[in-house]
């Protein structure tokens, strides 16, 4: 009896162990498999940070061309020095050898080569230069990778349009800005492994560790020849005025296509850390300014659509002083009786504020908004504003005579040279464009814009009217006689708005303009040259004028656009704009 129970005891101890082994194998099995298949990725990933490292490398950004295949902004290669901090044995002594070369303080060297990191920059994208003399001091533990470094070749060429990146890549003004996540690209990651000595050695050649893909390309409409004319000559007049600034855009007014888009003082992106960064701004859309006498050709368009007044209707202009209220609106001349086509050609603020009664506050100000003033443009450009007008309930008689010769309103200059175009164009508002096509990296294209008329404005009939009197303004007699161009018909016109400064209209601070087309009955130019504070010659029709008109000659010339006792429209460009499919904008009435 004792043997037998000493037999189950022993039978029953087995059994409990067994039955131990198989719950401990089953704990094990299960532990392997949270380790080996649901942990796997985790734990490959801890793994291979104890011996590997990464660093991201920059996109190769798209190029960006003119609208002839000019390069505009294009990517380079470049090197970037780095550090294995680490593996450098004297940090102190390698400090004070590369501080000099970077141009860089010393204490900041010293910092990056004495890091804890296993990889850190020294200094991205480093001249040829300074590469090769680093090169030829062998510091171990210090290496080069190739990296894409914007690049602009035109120089000062269109730099607010175009604007610039930041050192990684990332768009910071201008097209780069506003189309960085279509031209920046994929950005690209480079792996390195520790040796056996511990050191960080990259791997597959410096290859990256995903195929990145460059980023898309942009035309743009600019003509890189035209833009340079516009800045030249843009440039002389601020320079020969003394001026603060100047703008000047070019547009074809079929399309609404931007072909210049000059800015004031110029600067080169390439070097702009050397430059005042309010020579960045890109003026033609960021900058609002009172019009004065180029907005009367909206409001007297405004009453000629409406039937309110006819060009050959007279108005008594005060001979030179106008009282409303406790207001006084002057003229620079003494004029009695003017027709409307007079009142154009001298610029009478009084026939102007007369005519805009009898059109009434709520038809101007509709106008207005119709002309495309008070709303922003849409053109793909970061930063535009949008102007501002005085609600109607808070505008007086004065206020209402105020604006319709340009005063206790503000405009962009690209708002005011798209709202000529449509008086050049028989009145069909076009949204302006400054990007024809976007393009990959394959040559596809991705997107391919076309004129978009946003809508009819006034009829072809009082824009044809509005043209023949903005003749009279460049014909001997009118403000705009220094806008002529030899062969050509010119229809334009001059202004001079005081500035606001502390408070009221300044005596001193004004801006200079004129807007206009060329030529006259065929437009093939629509262009806006404003200078700002001058200094001398402070009249629209003294500064700007003489602008318009070498701007205008150099670009004529360049477009081989024969003289006006020949047909000087393009028939293809007109077939094209009447009988491609227009796309319609709705007119926000409120």
């Amino acid at each position: 009896m004792v043997k037998m129970k000493s037999r189950n005891e022993l039978s029953r101890n087995i059994s409990f162990i067994a039955m131990g082994f198989m719950v401990l194998f089953s704990i094990a099995t299960l532990r392997a498999y949270f380790l080996q298949v649901l942990k796997s990725g985790e734990l490959t990933e801890l793994i291979q940070s104890q011996y590997r490292t990464s660093v991201e490398l920059m996109p190769h950004r798209g190029t960006v061309y003119d609208r002839n295949g000019a390069e505009l902004a294009a990517s380079i290669e470049v090197e970037s020095l780095y550090a294995h901090p680490g593996l450098i044995r004297d940090t102190r002594a390698a400090a004070k050898l590369l501080a000099p070369i970077l141009d860089l303080p010393l204490h900041a060297v010293y910092r990056d080569l004495t890091s804890s990191k296993p990889f850190v920059w020294v200094q991205r994208k480093v001249t040829p230069t300074q590469a090769e003399q680093i090169r030829a001091l062998k510091i171990e533990g210090l290496g080069f990778l190739k990296e894409s470094q914007r690049f602009y070749p035109q120089k000062e060429i269109a730099a607010q349009v175009l604007g610039f990146v930041g050192v990684d890549s990332q768009g910071l003004e201008g097209i780069e800005r506003q189309y960085d996540s279509i031209i920046k690209g994929k950005s690209r990651k480079l792996f390195a492994d520790r040796d056996a000595k511990g050191r960080h050695v990259f791997v597959e050649g410096l290859q990256p560790s995903d195929q990145s893909r460059q980023g898309n390309d942009l035309l743009l409409s600019l003509d890189k020849n035209i833009q340079y004319i516009a800045e030249k000559e843009l440039q002389a007049a601020v320079t020969l005025s003394q001026a603060k600034s100047g703008t000047a855009i070019v547009m074809d007014p079929w399309t609404g296509e931007v072909l210049a888009s000059a800015v004031c003082p110029l600067f080169n992106p390439n070097q702009r850390s050397e430059t005042d960064p309010d020579a960045w701004r890109n003026r033609a859309i960021t900058d609002i300014y009172e019009p004065g006498s180029t907005f009367k050709t909206f409001s007297i368009a405004s009453a000629i659509e409406e039937g309110t007044v006819k060009p050959t209707d007279m108005f008594f202009c005060e001979n030179g002083a106008y009282h409303i209220a406790s207001h006084v609106i002057h003229d620079h001349g003494s004029y009695g009786w003017l027709d409307v086509a007079n009142i154009i050609k001298h610029s009478s603020n009084i026939g102007a504020s007369k005519i805009s009664r009898q059109l009434g506050k709520e038809q101007l100000y509709q106008y207005i908004r119709r002309f495309g003033f008070t709303a922003e443009t849409g053109i793909s450009l970061p930063a535009e504003q949008s102007g501002f007008m005085p609600s109607l309930k808070n505008c007086s008689e004065h206020t209402q005579g105020a604006i319709s010769f340009g005063q206790s309103i503000t405009v962009t200059p690209l708002q005011m040279v798209t709202a000529y175009s449509s008086i050049a164009n028989g009145g069909m508002l076009m949204q302006p464009q400054i990007v024809k096509r976007i393009v990959d990296s394959t040559g596809a294209v991705v997107k391919q814009n076309t004129p978009v008329m946003k809508r009819r404005v006034i009829s072809e009939k009082t824009a044809g009217i509005m043209r023949d009197m903005l003749k009279q303004v460049v014909a001997p007699g009118g403000t705009g006689t220094k806008a002529a161009v030899e062969g050509y018909v010119v229809a334009g016109k001059t202004g001079t708005s005081q500035k606001i400064d502390q408070g009221g209209y300044s005596h001193s601070k004004v801006m200079a303009s004129f807007a206009g087309f060329v030529p006259a009955d065929a437009p093939r130019l629509a262009i806006i040259v404003l200078v700002d504070e001058p200094q001398r010659m402070k009249f629209g029709g003294e500064i700007a004028a003489p602008a318009f008109s070498r701007m205008a000659n150099a670009i004529l010339n360049y477009l081989h656009v024969p003289p006006d006792a020949a047909p000087a429209q393009d028939p293809g460009l007109l077939k094209e704009i009447r009988t491609e499919p227009v796309k319609l904008a709705k007119l926000d009435e409120a």
